[in-house]
């Protein structure tokens, strides 16, 4: 399908989905967005759904101005993949094994390592800039210094919610290693700290949302915001090429025989801010459940842990300002689904993948999430489809 267009208070609601299946509160929140005087476009993907603070699946330009809220608490969060050597033929018919041995290489939930990750030993790993990084970490708000240990301790990890790590196999029967992660306890303080502070600013006290308060260019306040952003994006790349490198060391020492080789990484946020240009104007282009799908470049749509996912390919469409989804996208919240379903039905929706099937999961259910298949369908116009991937392990905090 190509957009449909809602009208908006500044600028028209671009969606990449029938409006009328999007429910009332995230339609609310697109309308509000819409409001705000700096805004000069608004793209919604096809894996809309409410979210707090801003909607997830939109995607924000504004002139001279960043909502931290409709960036969200994860930030940075996104998605790295590779494709290997192995295929198929090469697995054993049993995958418990491998999916303990990434759980005992990659700490999950609120974990964290005993030690900081040297990342100097990591397969591919570019160490260039990686002290600089941590030295710009005494620029950051003084308010979450204090947890430069923890921020060290907590560089490739997992954590929990929908954050994964999968083996997958394409449909030429190639293996996949993919995960999903951000900026981990230390990207939600800084946001946290933030968010706070845009909403005591004067400028903000007559919006129709407080979550939607701004920092303004020029200020000190965005000055200080923009730091510990970028920051903080930083973090969470690193830390997916950290765990992707764990992963990788794993996947070797399992498969010693096959002598597995790794073609280059793919990478992508879909929680950030990015300066970006259209129309002659320079803007803050922020992506709160969306990836960047520039002309020809690669990204990853997750499905859910039963389902699949699609590495994608960008057409550069600049109605969407060169963006697409990040997901399936949540069709019912948490709470609804473990009201809902079972772990009966967990087992039952992801037979076949070697996972957690507990209690502690079944918000994370397949039924839980929209149709992946459907979702790529909407964004024909947006991305093309390089490869389906089929998870045959699936790792969850």
């Amino acid at each position: 399908m190509s957009y449909v267009e809602v009208p908006g208070a500044k600028v028209p609601i671009r969606m990449w989905a029938d409006p009328a299946s999007v429910e009332d509160g995230a339609m609310q929140q697109l309308r509000n967005v819409s409001t705000l005087p700096w805004i000069k476009g608004l793209a919604v993907m096809p894996d809309v759904h409410y979210g707090k603070g801003a909607t997830v699946g939109s995607v924000i330009a504004m002139h001279g101005a960043v909502c931290p809220a409709a960036v969200g608490v994860d930030i940075g969060c996104g998605m790295s993949a590779v494709k290997t050597s192995l295929t198929a033929n090469d697995l054993p018919g049993d995958l418990s094994r491998l999916r303990s041995k990434i759980e005992q290489a990659i700490p999950v939930g609120r974990g964290m390592h005993d030690e900081a990750v040297d990342p100097g030993g990591l397969h591919g790993f570019q160490t260039a800039g990686w002290d600089d990084f941590w030295t710009r970490f005494g620029g950051v708000a003084e308010a979450v210094r204090f947890r430069r240990e923890r921020a060290l301790k907590q560089m490739g990890t997992l954590g929990s919610g929908n954050h994964f790590i999968e083996f997958c196999l394409d449909e030429t029967g190639s293996v996949w290693l993919m995960l999903h992660s951000g900026s981990r306890n230390i990207g939600k303080e800084l946001a946290d700290h933030h968010i706070s502070q845009a909403q005591q600013l004067p400028h903000n006290q007559g919006l129709v949302d407080r979550d939607l308060a701004v920092f303004i260019a020029d200020t000190p306040q965005m000055a200080a915001y923009r730091n510990d952003l970028f920051w903080a994006q930083e973090y969470a790349k690193y830390n997916r090429a950290i765990m992707m490198g764990l992963f990788q060391d794993v996947v070797r020492k399992e498969f010693r025989k096959a002598k597995v080789t790794f073609e280059p990484v793919i990478s992508c946020h879909h929680n950030y801010v990015a300066e970006e240009r259209y129309e002659g104007m320079d803007l803050l282009v922020t992506r709160k459940g969306a990836i960047r799908a520039g002309g020809g470049e690669y990204g990853i749509i997750p499905g859910s842990m039963g389902t699949g996912s699609y590495i994608v390919r960008g057409l550069g469409n600049e109605k969407s300002f060169n963006s697409a989804s990040h997901g399936a996208g949540r069709r019912m919240s948490r709470n609804a689904a473990k009201r809902r379903f079972s772990t009966r039905d967990l087992e039952e929706q992801t037979r076949g993948v070697e996972c957690r099937k507990d209690s502690g999961v079944v918000d994370e259910i397949p039924g839980a999430y929209k149709p992946i298949e459907k979702v790529i369908d909407q964004q024909r116009d947006l991305v093309e489809v390089v490869a389906k991937l089929k998870q045959v392990v699936c790792v969850k905090g």
